[in-house]
């Protein structure tokens, strides 16, 4: 016996909505992150150095990583800027995704360098100019401010974006560690404060680089976006009136806040597939957000042509 389904394909309809949000509104706040970020990360190098002090140079190096982000993003927006062309059918929003797992690997890697040499100095304390230590990181803790406002200004919700704008705040907090140390250097004598701040600013960086890569990493492998269940959208599409079937159903992020969704629909014979159709996109956008869609909409076969019988 063998069972086989005989569609009558009345109908394929696909609904397309490519609107992403423009990656260029955001370029303007971008750019002025990345000026405060990178102009005060080479004082803080300098102060650093001056200062011996490494919990100033692991903040430097945080900025370093602020910087590369905020550049790799920019870089991403121009390219995600331009059409759909030859074989990239999406276009190019996912150079954003790329950027962002560039970054959290790196910052997994420096956080690694300075944890061991935070390790080190905690051995063998060199001498600290708490002094400079102090104002540098309170001088830091105000840029870092200025920076997050401005990625704040940003229009788009974008991983890049939100991830810069994540690791300006974590490097506030890294400035802020950096001068609690040079207190306690200056006021107590504790010379260990700065490769303890240092292990802190190391814990921060491995937090984010994680973050930034299993974020970029669920969109590089097309799963469901954060806060959509599949099975909720299966569930009401198979209730629109009409429907008898819905199956390959995919949900994914083309890139970050561009969701998009793909299925296969059967209605009843005699039904009109092009109305049902709009019904099925209607759903997915009023109530999962859901724009970008592509339905293929067919009719259930009849009931005496379900089954051939060998």
């Amino acid at each position: 016996m063998r069972v086989l389904r005989v569609s009558d394909a009345h109908s394929s309809g696909h609904g397309h909505h490519h609107h992403a949000p423009g990656p260029d509104a955001d370029r303007r706040w971008l750019t002025i992150a990345l000026a405060l970020i990178a102009g005060f990360m080479v004082v803080e190098v300098v102060a650093g150095v001056l200062a011996s002090s490494l919990a100033l140079l692991s903040d430097a190096a945080h900025m370093l990583t602020d910087a590369g982000a905020i550049a790799l993003a920019l870089f991403a927006a121009r390219v995600a800027a331009r059409p759909a062309a030859g074989r990239f059918t999406f276009g190019f929003g996912r150079a954003e995704i790329l950027s962002a797992q560039v970054n959290g690997a790196a910052l997994l890697v420096l956080a690694g360098v300075i944890a061991l040499e935070a390790a080190r100095r905690l051995a063998d304390p060199p001498e600290v100019e708490g002094g400079l230590v102090i104002a540098v990181g309170l001088l830091g803790a105000g840029v870092n401010l200025g920076a997050a406002w401005a990625l704040g200004r940003a229009e788009r919700r974008s991983l890049n974006v939100e991830g810069a704008r994540q690791h300006v705040l974590t490097d506030l907090y890294a400035s802020l560690a950096a001068a609690t140390a040079g207190a306690a250097v200056l006021l107590g004598g504790f010379d260990r404060a700065d490769g303890l701040a240092a292990l802190f600013v190391s814990a921060l960086m491995l937090r984010s680089g994680w973050s930034l890569l299993r974020d970029s990493g669920r969109i590089l492998l097309e799963a469901a976006p954060e806060g959509i269940d599949p099975d909720a959208i299966g569930r009401a599409l198979a209730a629109v009136p009409g429907v008898v079937e819905v199956h390959d159903l995919h949900v994914w992020e083309v890139t970050s806040g561009f969701p998009a969704l793909a299925a296969h629909v059967l209605v009843r014979p005699g039904d009109d597939c092009h109305a049902a159709r709009r019904a099925l996109q209607r759903v997915t956008t009023e109530r999962f957000g859901i724009s970008h869609v592509t339905l293929q909409v067919d009719h259930a076969p009849a009931a005496d042509r379900l089954l051939e019988i060998e």
